[in-house]
């Protein structure tokens, strides 16, 4: 495996005073990394996680390094959490820079969301479709702005599975359910929602992109095997195999938000190493073509951000 893509450096000195950004998934893995370094840059950054108390903790630390940081609580699961985090930041008349829809779950046991969505698709895709939507007018006033989804290179193939997105089946209602299938939609989703952000706000100032971080060592793979696993048992071997840590994993989201490079390539998707069909790609690229055909399809883009809508409750 080649070395993971790294962030230039003079974007990580960039001062970020007076910005705002909010990560969702930020007290673990890569939210919580790119949380600190854009707080050590001068940013205010407000933590959305599930399990706030968790969070608090995190945050204290930070603040006594002298960093602004916010936690309020948001549960993908539940619109109704979502909802109520989106009135709590709007309500606080600040701006908001930078939308990172970070948190995710993978390869989950077959479920349902408190509003009846199949867990992944809800959790991944649907409930940042309408975090996204409730802070779009606030995203825009704030411009420029940066809303980053963050995929995965599953989006392509995952575990053979190959990444299709079922207008008529998000649920699995019809379908044997399959972890690995309903992830690939997920990331496929993931993916269409910024490419159709970025033709919805054309002209606004607003950048919508997708990106793949890289196999980061966090506990999004505790659906798949024990923690333990990972960490511990195969870490050496995981590694040569290209397994990249927090740090590494935070990169191109970093890049993302803070590149002026971006600004060319609104829709985009942006990739650290990984796996694709085509091998070639493995190397990954900011930005880079997805190999999956469905990943350009602007007919399914639309279409699923209306679908999407109507799901939760928004058209």
């Amino acid at each position: 495996m080649p070395n993971p893509r790294m962030c230039p450096s003079e974007l990580l000195d960039r001062d970020l005073t007076g910005r705002h950004y909010i990560v969702t998934g930020a007290n673990s893995g890569i939210g919580l990394t790119t949380t600190r370094q854009l707080a050590e840059q001068g940013a205010t950054v407000t933590l959305a996680c599930r399990r706030p108390e968790e969070g608090r903790d995190l945050a204290a630390g930070m603040a006594r390094a002298g960093e602004r940081v916010v936690v309020r609580r948001l549960d993908l699961g539940a619109l109704a959490s979502v909802r109520s985090f989106a009135e709590e930041v709007l309500e606080t008349g600040e701006p908001v820079h930078g939308l990172i829809n970070n948190a995710g779950v993978m390869n989950t046991p077959e479920g349902r969301t408190a509003d009846g969505f199949e867990t992944q698709i809800g959790v991944n895709h649907l409930g940042h479709v309408l975090l996204t939507e409730l802070l779009l007018d606030r995203v825009r006033s704030s411009a420029p702005a940066r809303i980053v989804n963050v995929s995965s290179c599953y989006h392509d193939v995952a575990m053979k599975r190959k990444g299709e997105v079922d207008l008529d089946d998000l649920h699995f209602e019809r379908r044997a359910y399959d972890g690995w299938a309903a992830y690939a939609q997920s990331k496929l989703a993931n993916l269409l929602h910024a490419r159709a952000l970025a033709a919805r706000l054309e002209g606004s100032g607003v950048v919508a992109v997708s990106l793949h971080p890289g196999w980061v060592r966090t506990r999004l793979a505790r659906s798949s095997f024990p923690l333990w696993v990972q960490n511990i048992v195969l870490r050496p071997l995981f590694r040569w195999r290209g397994m990249i840590e927090p740090w590494e994993g935070a990169q191109t989201t970093l890049y993302t938000l803070l590149s002026p490079e971006v600004e060319n390539h609104s829709g985009a998707y942006f990739s650290q190493l990984g796996w694709y069909r085509d091998s070639g790609l493995n190397a990954g690229g900011w930005p880079m073509r997805s190999p999956n055909p469905h990943a350009h399809d602007d007919d399914l883009a639309m279409a699923l951000d209306k679908h999407s809508r109507q799901l939760v409750g928004l058209d």
